[in-house]
């Protein structure tokens, strides 16, 4: 009985002891995770952002610091997360990550990139005397939120997948590599082919075809050579009743000459005879 409590008192002090050491009894962490699925949520509010990866020695270098600055996170009145990126592909392809760490602040839909210091007091610094201020926001077209991001985060999830495919027609079927790549071939043209129908179709709704009407041969002039026209009709009205009118003169002056012809010619004719006589 005596060596029994003789064991007790060490086992006790042991637990006293681990209990006693900081997150030796798995404390919670105060560093929310973000995914593809609730990221939405950071268009509300103050946020820090992490992204990282599990095999990045910076990161790991990373993780005490942004966990002892998550826990000043409710006296700041910010949120502390986190995004992994090897899990979350369409997160870091709205926010283009291509160096690790990568940390963004963010405020009420507005992003900033964070190039600082990367300690718990820089941290706290940046938040409280809102050194943010003085950071150039992400423009409008690059914004994770943007028609932009959204169609590029699509990309990267479309790169996850075929690399997830290739692996299990390969792996899990046994194709060949030349067969995984015949497969996307073919899926590549039908999925163009699809999408232009689609577009015709569409193109065809918005702006439908109209169909053309036989053209009918009028016989009317049209109204802007009708003045000319009307101009010369008339001119050759004007000439004909010109020559008309001269000629009905000539007429009258022929007419009115043979009678005086007749009347000399009768004149003449007894003054020959008495001459003759």
């Amino acid at each position: 009985m005596a060596h029994l409590g003789r064991l007790l008192v060490p086992l006790a002090a042991l637990v006293l002891l681990l209990w006693a050491v900081p997150g030796a009894h798995g404390r919670r962490s105060n560093v929310r995770v973000l995914t593809d699925e609730n990221w939405t949520s950071l268009l509300e509010g103050e946020w820090m952002i992490e992204f990282y990866a599990p095999w990045c020695p910076a990161c790991q270098n990373l993780q005490p610091e942004w966990e002892s600055f998550a826990e000043w996170g409710e006296d700041l009145e910010v949120k502390v997360a986190k995004v992994d990126v090897t899990e979350q592909t369409g997160l870091s392809g709205r926010f283009i990550i291509t160096a690790l760490p990568s940390i963004y602040h963010c405020k009420d839909g507005e992003f900033r990139r964070y190039l600082g210091p990367r300690t718990k007091k820089d941290f706290i610094n940046f938040i409280s005397e809102k050194e943010w201020k003085s950071v150039e926001p992400v423009s409008s077209w690059f914004g994770p939120s943007s028609v932009l991001m959204t169609t590029m985060s699509a990309l990267f999830q479309l790169s996850v997948y075929i690399r997830t495919s290739h692996s299990y027609f390969v792996h899990d079927l046994g194709l060949p590599a030349w067969g995984s790549y015949l497969v996307f071939a073919f899926a590549t043209v039908l999925s163009g082919l699809l999408l232009g129908l689609f577009m015709i179709f569409v193109a065809d709704c918005l702006c439908p075809s109209k169909r053309r009407k036989p053209q009918q041969h009028s016989t009317k002039k049209p109204p802007e050579f009708s003045q000319p026209l009307k101009k010369v009709e008339e001119e050759q009205e004007a000439d004909d009743e010109d020559v008309s009118e001269e000629e009905t003169g000539n007429k009258e002056g022929a007419n009115k000459d043979t009678p005086q012809s007749g009347v000399r010619q009768r004149c003449v004719g007894p003054s020959l005879a008495t001459d003759k006589s």
